[in-house]
């Protein structure tokens, strides 16, 4: 499975810390699956309102797939659909763009349009 772009909800201050350090290690609980969690473009909008619904300072990272090498894992996850999961820290670098996801008066967050 590939996808040309996918997608990372990252808050505020773990992509703070990322730019100081060079690299994100993902939020809590990826470093407690052990892997960085990715959604593609058809998956993100439910990736956000599951796993971080009213979350005022979430961030989308946008990251080109076939950058990140072997360490990205297509894994079946939510109802068997597989999900990107990157089982290394991503560089900072290779982050093509991040996007604010602010909160819409739904409570849902807005996205940009996003390319699949």
């Amino acid at each position: 499975m590939s996808e040309p772009l996918i997608y990372n909800l990252c808050r505020q201050g773990d992509w703070d810390a990322a730019l100081a350090e060079g690299a994100y290690r993902g939020s809590a609980d990826d470093r407690r699956d052990g892997f960085i969690h990715f959604s593609t473009a058809a998956q993100v909008a439910e990736s956000a309102a599951r796993h971080r619904a009213g979350v005022a300072d979430l961030l989308l990272l946008t990251v080109e797939a076939a950058r990140l090498g072997d360490a990205l894992r297509w894994e079946a996850s939510r109802g068997g659909q597989l999900f990107p999961h990157l089982h290394a820290p991503l560089a900072v670098a290779s982050v093509l763009r991040v996007d604010r996801l602010p909160l819409g008066p739904d409570g849902r967050h807005v996205f940009p349009r996003l390319a699949g």
